[in-house]
């Protein structure tokens, strides 16, 4: 059960960055023993594979704190988040740490669900940052791009490393995830009431 939570954590973490999970994942493989990479995701510990991801990574935290580049970056990004959450997902439920020692049961019989899985949850995580992105850069006229974008950065950074070390929890950031996203579309919904409103009342908003 362990291994889902580290799984779904660091397929949370991806829909945020793309590359922190996975570099978080070829760090710690490579140089402690807090995870055990699988012969199948050896290939992450690579030195020229993390220097590549650490790049790709500088570039993505530039550019994801510009405003209007954010969005350009988030556009890319739908493909990219989805599949490093599938990597992530199924590079950290397949390997041992130092909460799991049996990872390869429960994912036994079918290889490719916690790649789907770890897809499907990234893609979930990015939409809704997405989604938010413009508002929140729309409420402080781009100044809270880069704050958000940091604050993003940071929490990918907190899960993975929580997914790996105590995943249990993940389970406290999925609820969290849960009220964020319903805290966000209902206030989206009240403020488009309230624009309707005010055009109805003859105001121009």
């Amino acid at each position: 059960m362990f291994e889902v939570l580290t799984g779904t954590g660091l397929a949370a973490s991806a829909g945020l960055n793309a590359y922190i999970p996975l570099l978080i994942l070829g760090l710690l493989g490579r140089y402690t023993d807090l995870i055990d990479l699988p012969s199948g995701w050896t290939w992450l510990g690579n030195g020229w594979v993390i220097a590549i991801m650490a790049l790709l990574l500088a570039v993505e935290m530039v550019a994801d704190k510009v405003p209007v580049v954010d969005h350009i970056n988030d556009v890319v990004q739908t493909v990219v988040r989805p599949t490093a959450g599938g990597l992530a997902f199924g590079a950290g439920s397949s390997s041992e740490t130092v909460t799991v020692s049996d990872p390869g049961s429960f994912f036994s019989s079918h290889q490719w669900v916690p790649v789907v899985t770890g897809v499907l949850l990234a893609l979930g995580v990015h939409l809704l940052k997405s989604a938010a992105r413009p508002v929140i850069n729309a409420t402080t006229a781009g100044f809270g791009a880069p704050v958000a974008s940091t604050a993003e950065d940071a929490t990918s950074v907190v899960v993975s490393l929580v997914a790996i070390i105590l995943p249990v929890l993940v389970l406290v950031v999925l609820v969290g995830l849960a009220f964020f996203t319903f805290w966000f579309f209902r206030r989206r919904s009240e403020r488009r009431r309230e624009r309707e409103a005010a055009r109805a009342a003859g105001f121009r908003v």
